[in-house]
């Protein structure tokens, strides 16, 4: 059979081909195993290991687990027929963060309720990945969870506006965050399309109402950054005079033509999030 050698590498170029394709579109990847409900193309993929870092679910680690995770997002997903769109995806430094915004059936009166998920894969060599997920649960079961940290701090810094901006939030200046925005710039809270707030006197009323005088405590964990858009990785660990429990959250700061800041879409579960 003289043909079977070009056949069998044929088959390994194909299966090269899928892993590197898997590999350049990660999150992608992760979001169509949900929907189908079958982790063969994760693990064909990373044939290492995948790990995840979901709210719900908290770290999943080995294919049984994986297994079961994949099979219950699934079933959640086809429950609740959700209608998924991307928002934005950010790629440097070895991470990609995809923003994705699904619509729900809220528990199956017809009512579509918006929910805003973001998912950040990071990959440190061709075989491995880490999947981590950020999303209020509230749009799931109406109830905030205290979500304990993912990261450690240090990982990395925001510059520029983002810096401003961030300053502002820990210094609880309400009108110096509102600077740092454009003036069709908008602000859009982990509850999804419904709670954003566009254009300076919407913001300024916002922040007015909800920056507390003696600001919010962050730690930055992983920044990444693509010049446009910075998405952070941070844990909350103050209200105000409150000192909360540590809590994982992210946040995606689009920067405008003018340097400012054209929206501020956040990612956590805290009750009064940044």
């Amino acid at each position: 059979m003289p043909w079977f050698p070009d056949f069998t590498s044929a088959m390994v170029l194909a299966r090269e081909e899928t892993r590197v394709a898997g590999q350049a579109d990660p999150v992608r990847q992760y979001v169509t195993a949900l929907n189908n409900g079958d982790t063969r193309a994760l693990e064909d993929v990373w044939p290492g290991e995948v790990v995840i870092y979901d709210p719900r679910e908290g770290e999943v680690r080995g294919h049984r687990r994986l297994q079961q995770f994949v099979s219950r997002s699934q079933d959640m997903l086809a429950r609740r027929h959700a209608q998924v769109d991307i928002v934005a995806t950010t790629v440097a430094g070895g991470r990609a963060v995809m923003e994705l915004l699904a619509q729900l059936d809220d528990d199956g009166d017809g009512r579509r309720v918006p929910w805003a998920v973001a998912v950040v894969a990071e990959s440190r060599d061709d075989r491995s990945v880490v999947f981590r997920s950020y999303f209020s649960r509230w749009p799931l079961d109406r109830q905030h969870h205290v979500r304990p940290p993912v990261l450690s701090p240090g990982r990395g810094v925001a510059g520029d506006v983002v810096a401003r901006y961030l300053a502002a939030l820990q210094a609880g200046d309400a009108e110096a965050a509102v600077s740092t925005f454009g003036p069709d710039g908008y602000y859009r809270e982990p509850d999804g399309p419904g709670a954003t707030h566009r254009g300076t006197a919407e913001l300024r009323s916002f922040f007015a109402a909800r920056l507390p005088a003696r600001g919010v405590g962050l730690e930055q964990c992983a920044v990444t950054d693509d010049g446009v858009r910075c998405a952070l990785e941070y844990n909350i660990l103050r209200w105000g005079d409150r000192v909360l429990a540590p809590q994982a959250g992210l946040g995606v700061y689009e920067r405008g033509p003018d340097g400012l800041l054209a929206a501020a879409r956040v990612y956590d579960d805290a009750e009064r999030g940044p």
